[in-house]
């Protein structure tokens, strides 16, 4: 490799890095445990340095879905150049960070998609219409569903009527479901993935079976903790969900830093494990949600509704599951939207939830804002660039 193409290397590797940093300290780092913080069942601290750890073992297990879409499928007939990515990365890690210092959670699928289109359509490459329907579907539809189901499990744990001893052992026992169909990189043959379900046995019969037997002890083990004490079951569920969602962050937000680069390593001729890649990138995430991410928190957890812990854990259990969904469609989605929304639809269980409506309003305007913007910026910067370069 000469010096020009390592330099090259070098500096989309550090825009890469810069942009795993923004994520960390962004989405993936302050969204996860928030609730959880809300209702007073973690530490601002303690949640940035677990959700660090768990970020890092999700990019490196559950990231290569979301990583090959951003990096492949976003742009047809042309391939993002290094140069196009340093352009697409910085654009976005530029954007991020200055929501994360405004306070505002900037969404940061919206300017890693926005970004990188605009690169392409730079260079000349034509829009992936039939992806980018996919994505749209999946993040108008966030909101919506995720608020909707956030908020039948609030009103659903709030009624007197359905003991709390069996609600959320039930709850528990869905997630525990969820979990047993997860697909991992450690279960499946080289270069896939596969879940428990399906790696336990391939009949539709068995899957169901193994399902079942991973809800039934997740039900049963949280019911026996919660008939000890109620209020430490409740946050032992609440910082369960955390870590399930700071998993899951890891492993869908990854790719928005890692997708840019892979076309850079098809111009080479020496081959990098995409386990070694995803690795590096959660590392940046691992920093990112360390250094910068209590501050995020706090933002989520305090300024867009005032959650107990029966909210909290519906906020947080639609979360996990539309991450996961996103990451076994290998569609790139802002964290800061699953939470936001999930939040003000368990909030507003309670009448008003302390939902604020203002900053609300804000934060949708800056996701639109971001993607437009970033797309625009990305357009414009490269254009200008290879015109004088």
């Amino acid at each position: 490799m000469d010096a020009a193409t390592l330099a090259t290397f070098l500096a989309a590797s550090v825009a890469s890095l810069f942009m795993a940093w923004a994520i960390g300290a962004g989405s993936s780092g302050s969204t996860p445990f928030a609730p959880a913080v809300g209702a007073n069942a973690i530490s601002v601290m303690r949640a940035g340095f677990f959700v660090g750890i768990l970020g890092l073992l999700g990019a490196t297990l559950q990231g290569a879905n979301v990583t090959e879409a951003v990096g492949r499928e976003l742009v047809v007939g042309a391939t993002l150049t290094p140069v196009a990515a340093i352009v697409a990365l910085t654009i976005a890690a530029g954007l991020v960070a200055i929501g994360i210092f405004t306070g505002y959670p900037i969404a940061t699928a919206f300017t890693v998609t926005g970004a990188v289109v605009g690169a392409g359509l730079a260079m000349g490459g034509g829009p992936a219409w039939a992806k980018y329907t996919e994505i749209l579907a999946v993040w108008t539809l966030t909101p919506f569903v995720g608020g909707s189901i956030a908020y039948g499990t609030a009103k659903g744990l709030r009624n007197d009527a359905i003991p709390e001893l069996v609600a959320i052992p039930v709850l528990a026992g869905i997630v525990g479901a969820i979990i047993a169909n997860v697909e991992f990189v450690l279960l499946g043959p080289p270069g896939e993935a596969a879940s428990l379900a399906t790696t336990t046995t391939t009949s539709l019969p068995g899957r169901l079976g193994v399902t079942l037997l991973v809800a039934v002890v997740a039900a049963t083990a949280l019911g026996a903790d919660i008939r000890d004490d109620r209020e430490a079951g409740q946050r032992h569920f609440l910082i369960a969900l955390g870590a399930l969602v700071a998993f899951s962050a890891g492993g869908s937000q990854v790719g928005l830093a890692l997708g840019p680069l892979l076309p850079l390593f098809d111009t080479v001729d020496f081959a990098v494990p995409l386990v070694a890649l995803l690795f590096g990138g959660g590392l940046g995430l691992l920093v990112g949600s360390w250094t910068a991410a209590p501050r995020m928190i706090k933002a989520i957890s305090q300024d867009y509704s005032s959650l107990g812990p029966r909210r909290s854990i519906a906020a947080l259990i639609p979360s996990f599951t539309i991450a996961q969904v996103a990451i076994f469609l290998g569609v790139p989605i802002s964290f800061n939207e699953i939470i936001v929304s999930a939040v003000v639809g368990a909030g507003a269980a309670a009448g008003s939830g302390g939902v604020s409506g203002g900053k609300m309003g804000y934060t949708v305007l800056a996701w639109i804002g971001s993607l437009v913007g970033a797309s625009v910026l990305s357009y414009g910067l490269y254009t200008a660039f290879t015109a004088v370069v």
